[in-house]
């Protein structure tokens, strides 16, 4: 048994007891030992499955921090240039202001492209090529580099489709065969195949929020609540490197442990130095008081934040949270089923933090 994990039991199956959770898996790694792996509650209210450690939660936009990993281990490889135009890879991008994107860009949020395209259905999302056709003729909302606004979801076929006009394999071929693999990882998925439906948690949400609580057209309205849409079957089929991830917290943290100095297991699907770059802020032209605090794909910690000062990752809608230390050494994966306001992901980590520093 990893050695924290009876206390963090205790503290999840005490967020359990008090109705704050329904179902919770918390993972962490320190120094690349596996110290917590702990689970608690129910998978799905409508069965009263129980949640294990190889329940598959969505994870919404912690699954941008794998759509970076994978531009990145592209970049390692001489294969991509963060600062070339998104056109010289994908040539039919080059039209209405888009010519002189670059993928750093992209990564930054700074493309202006955050805007959902018109006249979107539960099919046409699902829809790999009738998403990047849109895109690709899509008017930016800014001069791009100007201003930094999340695209939410867009990030996911723009980043996913560089991916493919680079190495030529889809997204999901791509994590099976570049991360998955290397660190011997089954549970992690951007499109599911059928025969692990059945493990997946079943969500809730508390208190859903409006229509388009962003404002801006980066998710639509139709989709809310979020929590309904992630538990349609074409949702969890589709392939959205922004939003669609469904994995266990064992997965994804391992995945944030090889990012770590040293790895893991002796994998390290980056060194030290292409982090360095990765997490080197990403400001736009103007209005940096407006700026968001990201790296290339990869949200960044502050000096009061739950990830670290140097802290790297990504959290999702809901409470989902994953990211990597570099100044503790930890690397730290939360799922969940019940989204609410409690705070509890920070309650948790905190707890964690506080475990591995006595």
């Amino acid at each position: 048994m990893p050695r924290l994990n009876p206390p963090i039991q205790a503290f999840l199956d005490e967020l359990i007891d008090q109705a704050d959770e329904r179902g919770l898996q918390v993972v962490a790694y320190h120094h690349g030992e596996l110290v917590v792996d702990a689970f608690a509650g129910v998978a799905d209210i409508n069965t009263g499955a129980p949640v294990d450690a190889d329940t598959l939660f969505p994870v919404f936009s912690v699954t941008k921090a794998l759509a970076a990993t994978a531009i990145h281990l592209l970049a390692e490889r001489g294969q991509l240039d963060y600062d070339a135009t998104v056109a010289s890879y994908w040539p039919e991008f080059a039209v209405n202001g888009k010519e002189g994107i670059t993928v750093r860009q992209i990564l930054g949020h700074t493309a202006g492209l955050y805007k959902m395209p018109d006249d979107l259905d539960h099919t046409k999302l699902a829809s790999w090529d009738y998403m990047v056709n849109a895109l690709a003729k899509e008017t930016p909302a800014y001069t791009p580099g100007e201003q930094q606004i999340y695209h939410a979801m867009t990030y996911g076929w723009l980043t996913g489709e560089l991916i493919r006009r680079i190495d030529g394999r889809a997204f999901p071929q791509f994590l099976e065969e570049e991360i998955k693999a290397p660190l011997g990882i089954e549970a992690m998925y951007c499109s599911i195949p059928d025969e692990v439906e059945r493990r997946i948690a079943w969500l809730e949400e508390d208190n859903p929020g409006s229509p388009d609580n962003l404002g801006n057209g980066s998710v639509p309205g139709w989709l809310r609540p979020l929590h309904v849409w992630m538990n349609r079957d074409d949702a969890r089929r589709a392939c959205i490197p922004a939003s669609s991830g469904i994995m266990n917290a064992r997965s994804i943290a391992r995945h944030f442990a090889a990012l770590l100095p040293g790895g893991v297991d002796g994998v390290s699907l980056l060194p030290k130095s292409r982090i360095a770059t990765a997490t080197e802020r990403q400001w736009p032209t103007t209005a940096p008081e407006n700026s968001l605090n990201f790296g290339l794909g990869f949200a960044l910690g502050s000096e009061d934040s739950a990830i670290g000062p140097h802290g790297f990752g990504h959290g999702g809608y809901g409470g989902s949270q994953a990211f990597a230390d570099p100044d503790a050494g930890l690397a730290f994966a939360l799922c969940k089923n019940r989204f609410n306001d409690q705070g509890n992901t920070r309650k948790v980590i905190d707890k964690v933090r506080e475990l591995i520093a006595s």
